[in-house]
């Protein structure tokens, strides 16, 4: 068995694409060796900002031999057929084929053993195509080359380890095509440290080796280690003053793709800035200046933050720390300054700024959206409780004002949040200003839905709005692109119904935000816009469930049943009992019959050209069973279309499964296909009113498994 250690070394690689770039290249690697019979024991790949590695293990010494066939033309088929299929297949004579009679004709077969190759031969072409092949955000071409790459590649290391030692992989790998490869990166066994702390040539002879020393020479490999080296040494930094680093998991994943060895440091802010709002604070340090926040055990923000350099220096970091102060500084001079402008003006008078910002060429300014927003919310007060009209259109009114104050101006992460704190200095009330903030939530997966009813309505009829704009222009998500965050919008408008209990008519609303959009405009129709919403809305709730637990056939089979496919908490309710039915034995097996009597249905319509879903003659029935089912269905289906009335899905499940036995002992002692042509009918028209009366509460041919 052979061990790979294959190194890509390279100018610095964006710390957001690191992590799938690592991905992708053990990927490619090893479903291609995998392909040619060449499967890996196992595998492992690591990134730094300047290095992608990946280690597989266990590879065969050799690719085993296969026999390769190729179908030829007919026997007795043209003398200019037959040689063609030869030169294909590399033979000289049709006598070294076979013949064979594939039940469709005798057939020429060419039959060839290929004889495996050298697992290092084979390496050396998988990798490069890898290469070629690696799927980079966004690329680049230096130095007069044609070859793209993320950034100026510099070296290739690969080794094949086995028994006899280290062998380097003849990789080949040209920077100019065009030129007929020139300049070619042939593979090696050698690579650098750190940058500036390591920066000359040294040899390695396998993955432990090479781990080593690039441990001596100032980089840790692994992104975990480097997180959990930042992580310790930042907290014992931050204890020492009593304090904690605030958790950020995402800057954290950043700041590992920054630094090859990390070296944590302890800044200071000065006192006078601590007036600013928290959420400057923190932005001006995590987004600009890639620093950790420290608090208080009790969460208030400290006057400390924590740095990440990648070189140790003589003087243990002072310079370090003190140039990344003076660069904070700054950055909070000005944002104090912002913070005093835009506190001397009141925030209902940004809000007229608003007509000189367009939302979109086809849907109006921002003012015009603001304006539609108003009355969607006027709309929307009736559903959601303790909800007021006149405190919704204030803080309507308000809640885009601050895109025009100069703080979000420079920090536009922190629209609403300057809303929110302008409001309340300038006097709004409190649930006022916590609704101006609320209202762009939920911003992603792991952010809170608003649950006050100012920011339960100004949130939905914003996220309305855009929605039925966008759908109504023909604007709408498609594949992978969404440049008007459309799927998030509709993510948040469910989170928000279902966590608040909201019993939204969708359509309803639709049809009052199409009404709105500005006039002359050329729009789909508001039911043609209803209807692509609301699978628009099914697609992303049937996401939502499934990381839920729930089985997205379930929410196929709830809303493929119809009714009101707009009430997003009733959708849930039945899909949420379906899921309890079908964990049960009697739902388990009243499915198995319902599929039994739809199969049988739809055969036998298909043969005979006409459908059997007329009521069934009471007087046709023959045998008990016939006679037990029948009531049975009548009577249960009453009792089932009860209990849904009542929205009791549940309950309306438990009077479906009573039917089962009586359904078992039809199938076991009644003939469908009777020699009777009357009785057959009739027994068909049983059958159908089987799976009808349980499609009453979801289709369940939609049920998988």
């Amino acid at each position: 068995m052979a061990d790979l250690l294959l190194e890509l070394l390279s100018e610095e690689i964006p710390a957001r694409m690191q992590a799938q770039a690592a991905k992708d290249l053990q990927r490619l690697v090893t479903d291609k060796l995998a392909a040619l019979d060449l499967a890996a024991e196992a595998s492992e790949a690591y990134v730094t900002p300047r290095r992608l590695t990946l280690v597989v293990q266990g590879l065969p010494a050799r690719q085993p031999d296969r026999t390769v066939e190729v179908k030829g033309p007919r026997v007795g088929a043209p003398e200019q057929a037959l040689a063609g299929f030869l030169r294909s297949a590399g033979l000289a004579s049709i006598e070294a084929c076979e013949q064979r009679d594939t039940g469709k004709g005798v057939f020429y077969f060419a039959v060839n053993k290929v004889l495996g190759r050298p697992v290092i031969d084979v390496l050396a072409e998988v990798i490069a195509e890898a290469m070629d092949q690696l799927p980079w955000p966004k690329s680049m071409r230096w130095a007069g080359h044609d070859v793209r790459w993320v950034r100026p590649l510099h070296n290739i290391l690969a080794l094949m380890i086995d028994d006899a030692g280290s062998t380097v992989v003849p990789v080949s790998w040209a920077l100019d095509r065009a030129n007929g490869g020139s300049e070619t990166l042939l593979a090696n066994d050698r690579t650098r440290g750190h940058r500036f702390l390591a920066p000359d040539e040294f040899t390695v002879t396998g993955f432990a080796d090479y781990r080593a020393k690039l441990a001596e020479r100032f980089v840790v490999l692994d992104a975990a280690e480097r997180k959990a080296r930042i992580l310790e040494e930042g907290a014992k930094l931050a204890s020492a003053q009593g304090l904690v680093v605030k958790p950020d998991p995402g800057l954290l994943d950043e700041v590992a793709g920054l630094v090859e060895w990390p070296v944590v440091r302890m800044g200071a802010i000065e006192p006078k800035f601590m007036d600013l709002p928290a959420e400057v604070l923190t932005t001006s340090m995590r987004t600009h200046q890639k620093y950790f926040a420290v608090e208080t055990r009790d969460g208030v923000l400290a006057p400390y933050f924590i740095v990440v350099g990648n070189m140790v220096t003589r003087d243990g970091g002072k310079q370090m720390v003190a140039g990344n102060e003076r660069v904070l500084r700054a950055r909070l001079s000005d944002a104090q300054f912002f913070w005093e402008l835009d506190k001397k003006t009141p925030l209902a008078s940004y809000a007229g700024r608003l007509k000189e910002r367009i939302f979109h060429a086809k849907l109006g300014t921002v003012e015009d959206k603001v304006a539609r927003m108003a009355l969607l919310a006027e709309t929307l007060c009736p559903f959601v409780a303790d909800a007021e009209p006149r405190a919704a259109r204030r803080v309507v009114q308000l809640a885009k004002a601050d895109l025009s104050s100069t703080m979000v101006g420079e920090f536009p992460e922190l629209q609403g949040i300057m809303g929110r704190y302008l409001a309340r200095v300038q006097g709004e009330p409190a649930d006022i200003a916590d609704a101006i903030a609320q209202h762009y939530s939920p911003v992603g997966a792991a952010d809170s839905v608003p649950v006050a009813p100012l920011g339960i309505v100004v949130s939905i009829a914003d996220k309305f709005d855009s929605l039925v704009g966008f759908f109504a222009i023909d604007e709408k998500p498609t594949g992978s692109k969404d440049p008007y965050a459309l799927r998030r919008a509709a993510l948040g408008i469910i989170r928000i119904v279902l966590e608040n209990g909201l019993r939204l008519p969708i359509r309803t609303l639709v049809a009052r935000a199409h009404a709105l959009l500005p006039t002359g405009g050329s729009y789909a129709s508001a039911t043609g816009v209803a209807d692509a919403l609301v699978e628009f809305f099914a697609d992303r709730l049937k996401v939502y469930l499934r990381d839920q637990g729930i089985r997205h056939d379930l929410v196929s089979a709830v809303f493929a049943q119809g009714g009101r496919d707009d009430d997003l908490v009733q959708l849930v309710a039945r899909a949420r009992a379906l899921e309890g039915f079908l964990a049960a034995d009697d739902g388990a097996n009243l499915l198995i019959a319902y599929r039994r009597a739809f199969k049988i249905s739809q055969i036998e319509e298909k043969k005979d050209g006409t459908l059997y879903r007329d009521p069934v003659d009471t007087a046709k029935l023959v045998q008990d069973e016939e006679f037990a089912l029948a009531g049975s269905l009548d009577r249960i289906a009453a009792l089932a279309n009860g209990r849904l009335a009542a929205e009791d899905f549940v309950g309306a499940m438990a009077e479906l499964a009573k039917l089962r036995l009586t359904v078992d002992a039809f199938f076991d002692r009644v003939t469908v296909n009777a020699e009777d042509r009357d009785l057959r009918i009739n027994r068909l028209r049983l059958l159908a009113q089987i799976w009808t009366t349980l499609n009453q509460v979801a289709d369940f041919s939609k049920i998988e498994g």
